[in-house]
């Protein structure tokens, strides 16, 4: 059998759409989904981007964001 190691460098030799479905499958196995949370995730985005496209709430750039979120730890 082989070790982590060698199991780690045969894998960084994987084409980066192989290499993320591994990985997703590793964090699966981690984080087992959980359906009912999944749809409430979709729903809740699809609320927000409707809300978005109506103009009822006002994107804020990626970059402010973690800005922000810097500010708020480093106190």
């Amino acid at each position: 059998m082989h070790g982590v190691k060698d199991i780690i460098e045969e894998a960084k030799q994987l084409p980066v759409d192989d290499r993320v479905a591994v990985v997703d499958s590793l964090l699966r196995t981690l984080n087992v989904p959980d359906a009912e949370i999944d749809e409430a995730w979709a729903e809740t985005a699809e609320a927000r981007l409707a809300e978005l496209r109506a103009g009822r709430v006002k994107p804020v750039p990626g970059d402010e964001v973690l800005a922000r979120v810097a500010d708020r730890f480093a106190r």
